[in-house]
């Protein structure tokens, strides 16, 4: 059991480093994806995108390293509870075109939140709940040979996402560019052949 509690924990400890690390130099990224769940007063803008970045990776690395695990995992519910709220309450808004703020993840993509965003924070925020439940402490090995294990876990999710990302199965790239094109093609080809 407390290998399992261990690997979760790394896992999680690893979603919220991947996710913390590359928003400490971006404020002003942080701060408008903040703005744009419009769940928040203005006033409180400002200092959550100043927090949310130190403390997605400071309960990471805890959780990581096993060290304050209850604590860190706590601070990783309320996170990943919050998160689920505001998406939630933005799908519900019929508001999909903002950027979820997760990762940096699909830079140049156009942004946008689906359900698969509000049901990964919340997994997240049960299972960050659930460590704080039932909490427990391992050696500096198993904890070591978790981290290892969730790290191994976490590398292949993202090379998951970075291939899913490029490669459309079934589909070319050039087809989204293409399609438009010969339905303009199309269309001009008909005007000119029957002289409308």
């Amino acid at each position: 059991m407390d290998f399992t509690i261990a690997a979760v924990s790394a896992i999680i400890g690893f979603v919220l480093l991947l996710a913390g690390i590359p928003k400490l130099t971006d404020y002003d990224g942080v701060l408008r994806s903040v703005r744009g769940y419009k769940v928040l007063p203005n006033g409180l803008e400002g200092p959550v995108a100043r927090v949310l970045p130190i403390a997605e990776t400071v309960a990471g690395a805890l959780l990581v390293t096993g060290i304050a695990r209850q604590w860190a995992a706590g601070v990783a519910t309320l996170m990943f509870a919050s998160f689920f709220v505001g998406l939630v309450v933005n799908l519900a808004r019929g508001r999909r075109d903002l950027d979820c703020g997760c990762f940096a993840f699909g830079i140049g993509e156009i942004p946008r939140i689906g359900w698969f965003h509000a049901v990964r924070a919340g997994i997240l925020a049960a299972a960050s709940l659930v460590i704080v439940v039932l909490g427990s402490s391992a050696s500096a090995g198993v904890q070591a040979t978790a981290a290892a294990l969730a790290l191994l876990l976490v590398l292949a999710g993202v090379a998951v996402a970075q291939i899913r990302s490029v490669v459309h199965f079934g589909k070319r790239p050039v087809d989204d560019y293409l399609s438009s094109a010969s339905v303009r093609l199309r269309a001009a080809g008909a005007t000119s052949r029957y002289g409308v």
